[in-house]
């Protein structure tokens, strides 16, 4: 009997260069071929399968004079979620083949690394589901620092895809939720996460009528700003009762903020920076994040409109910024 020897089993070699999406100028997006990153000690290399496009990257887009431009590749994606690929030395938490979600700052792009202390392993019950972690992480983390309870009632100004998460975790807790938004379907996705209430978000002295009504004139015991600008900053004070609490979970980086201090004083409202700078409290948030959505307590899935290739990121920018009907959330799929 002859016996064939068999080849020895070759392993395709990982590409050296990927796709990336540079912003060359303001308002312009190329998608260059750039060498495909190493990890280092400690890091891990993720094949991303899509990131979710955030509204802080609006005035880079528009342009800025203190942003320079072209843009290192892939920055400004920051809510990735994929396959990692390869792994640099000490690394002990994770492996080749593991699904996750991370933290990064160039994930416009075909590859990012992340430490490994940034990375959140992804569970089997979210496979083949789009988790751009950095957001739901945020919104789990703005809503523990609002300590919202049972039986209070709860104002969202502003029903985007924060807002409406935040709806969604606040009425689940026990609160009436009173949802304020400007846009007719940004009021449809409110009610449907559930919102008791919804006021269109239109005239300042209207709605603060309308919530005096709706309290017995009490106001709320916690208004959750989620709009990063100086009028809904405004308005959410006008909106909180005394000793009540004032979250500012809107971006606010497009200059200087006033506040009525004399009101804030006289009511004796606690205001809340909801923002985080802290790693560790990210990580929490996204790994709490991705228990919540596995427990069905937390549902973004009808939340993600629109999908975009990555050539296709100027236009879901453009969209994020303009906020047409029907629109709430983008997502850039590789």
């Amino acid at each position: 009997m002859t016996q064939t020897t068999m080849p020895p089993r070759m392993t395709a070699p990982h590409p050296k260069t990927m796709r990336a999406a540079v912003l060359a100028s303001p308002g312009t997006f190329d998608v260059d071929e750039v060498a495909v990153p190493v990890p280092a000690a400690g890091e891990v290399r993720v094949r991303i399968e899509g990131c979710g496009v955030c509204a802080s990257n609006i005035p880079p887009f528009e342009g800025r004079e203190w942003f320079r431009y072209p843009m290192k590749a892939g920055q400004l994606g920051h809510e990735a979620w994929g396959v990692i690929d390869a792994v640099g030395a000490d690394v002990t938490r994770f492996k080749r083949g593991d699904r996750v979600a991370f933290l990064s700052e160039c994930a416009y792009a075909e590859c990012d690394v992340a430490e490994q202390s940034k990375v959140v392993a992804l569970p089997e019950s979210l496979a083949d589901r789009p988790f751009p972690g950095e957001p739901l992480g945020c919104a789990i983390n703005i809503f523990r620092r609002s300590n919202v309870r049972a039986g209070q009632t709860v104002a969202i100004v502003g029903v985007g895809f924060l807002g409406a998460l935040l709806t969604q975790l606040a009425a689940r807790a026990g609160a009436r939720v009173i949802a304020i938004a400007r846009r007719p379907y940004a009021q449809e996705v409110a009610i449907r996460s559930g919102a008791a209430m919804v006021i269109e978000m239109d005239e300042h002295a209207q709605i603060i009528d309308q919530v005096r009504d709706l309290t017995g004139g009490q106001f709320c015991d916690v208004v959750i700003e989620c709009v990063g600008k100086q009028w809904p900053l405004d308005l959410a004070g006008e909106l909180t009762g005394e000793r009540g609490r004032m979250v500012v979970a809107g971006y606010h980086q497009d200059g200087p903020r006033t506040c009525n201090m004399q009101m804030w004083n006289w009511r004796g409202i606690d205001v809340i920076n909801a923002h985080e700078r802290d790693v560790r409290t990210y990580i929490d948030g996204i790994q709490a994040a991705v228990e919540a959505v596995s427990a069905g307590t937390l549902d973004p899935w009808p939340l993600y409109t629109h999908v975009f290739p990555l050539g296709g990121l100027a236009e879901a920018l453009t969209m994020t910024r303009d906020r047409p009907d029907g629109f709430m959330k983008a997502l850039i799929r590789m």
